[in-house]
């Protein structure tokens, strides 16, 4: 069975949040987590972003680097990453033999490891055989009990943002999900914080009180010229599209001052060349002119490329291809991106649940949409598509990796 077959028979497992499962894991492996630093990356938005604003940064400097990312877009390499280039067939097969072996000699009791939790292992036994310095971590969901968070002396602890999303298993106000997401501080340990709305901010610092958590707030970049940004006298040019990368791209430059007071040395030249050769696929991604594809699943993440668009083309009508997984609040999602005189085409995403395209349309009907339609298929709906017409292909991050896995077909068309 390859590496994916066996992490897609995984999928059976589920969700399972809990620590328990995944410390007994790497102490059977040796403990890989300890071999390596790893700053540890929290939030509803943006941790994608700034994770891989920082493990450019990092790799530039010249920090052997890992980068632990989810979910991926194409195939499951792109989660374990050390200096630019993606874990390779035979190095995920044989991390992954490892953690199989290892995972058959857990107590029953604590159930089946679940495939978050065995890719989790995979990678940071990778990190630990590659001698990496470095890692940057992304939470998988939430924080407290996610199975990222195992690391104990982290030289810097990171939250992009607080937003409502995963609700069914984090909470459904922004204060319970903080609690969730402050769950990685550890005592001593600094806190890299974007703003966050005040019952959200609340909840953390009173987290941090209790640690003895220093906070630092990274407050966003200013626009200075087009594609160019300046956050407390620093001038960079941003790589990647977006309002939100002022914000971004702050929280990953903030993280790196923490990091040189906490004896990692990064020069203004690495962090300026590592920003600069930032890439983050599936994100703000124009495949054409006229053909935009973003991962925004979520009502903030909608809002933002929302803005976005009205700033880019503030008085264009879009034509929306959406796909929505059924764990999102569709109703939201669509209430942020979509405006009178826009058209809408539903699509499933593929070979996930979601929202079925006809209730997607009927919620985007009561939204004063007129021009609707549903499609088996983002192919389908791309052929219903005017070639003129700003189109938009958003609503999941899945569904952004089937466009970009079957984008080079549908250009030969």
């Amino acid at each position: 069975m390859t590496a994916g077959g066996y992490l897609d028979h995984l999928q059976k497992f589920g969700v399972h949040l809990g620590l328990e499962r995944i410390q007994a894991l790497l102490k059977r492996l040796g403990e890989p987590q300890v071999a390596f630093q790893a700053v540890h990356v929290a939030g509803t938005n943006g941790k994608g972003s700034v994770c891989a604003y920082l493990s450019h940064i990092l790799q530039t400097a010249g920090y052997r680097t890992g980068r632990y990312t989810s979910p991926h877009l194409l195939d499951w390499n792109e989660r374990i990453w050390i200096d630019g280039a993606f874990i390779s067939d035979g190095a995920l097969q044989a991390c992954l033999a490892k953690v199989k072996a290892s995972a058959e000699h857990l107590p029953k009791s604590l159930g089946e490891p679940t495939q978050f939790e065995i890719v989790t292992a995979a990678a940071f036994l990778h990190f630990a055989q590659s001698a990496v310095e470095v890692a940057v971590v992304e939470v998988g969901l939430g924080g407290r009990l996610d199975a990222t968070n195992v690391f104990e002396q982290p030289p810097a602890s990171v939250i992009t943002g607080i937003g409502l999303d995963h609700c069914d298993q984090l909470g459904s106000t922004l204060a319970a999900i903080a609690a969730e997401k402050a769950g990685i501080l550890r005592s001593g340990c600094p806190l890299v914080c974007a703003p966050l709305a005040p019952e959200a901010m609340q909840v953390v610092t009173e987290k941090a009180l209790a640690l003895g958590v220093v906070i630092t707030l990274a407050e966003p970049a200013h626009e200075v010229a087009p594609g160019e940004a300046q956050w407390q006298g620093f001038r960079y040019r941003l790589p990647l599209a977006g309002g939100v990368q002022l914000q971004n791209s702050a929280t990953a430059l903030a993280t790196c001052q923490v990091l040189r007071e906490r004896g990692l040395p990064i020069d203004e030249t690495a962090i300026r060349t590592g920003l600069e050769n930032t890439v983050w696929p599936g994100r703000y991604q124009w495949l054409g002119e006229r053909l935009l594809l973003d991962g925004a699943h979520n009502e903030d993440s909608a809002v933002y490329l929302r803005r976005y668009l009205d700033t880019l083309h503030p008085k264009e009508s879009i034509r929306w291809i959406v796909g929505i997984l059924e764990s999102k609040d569709a109703r939201a999602v669509l209430k942020a991106l979509l405006r009178p005189g826009d058209a809408f085409v539903a699509v499933p995403v593929p070979d996930a649940r979601s929202h079925p395209p006809e209730r997607l349309a009927s919620m985007a009907q009561t939204m004063g949409i007129h021009s609707i339609a549903s499609a088996s298929g983002f192919s389908e709906a791309l052929q219903l598509s005017d070639t003129e017409q700003l189109t938009v292909i958003a609503g999941s991050l899945y569904l952004a990796g089937a466009v970009l896995r079957d984008w080079p077909r549908l250009q030969k068309q």
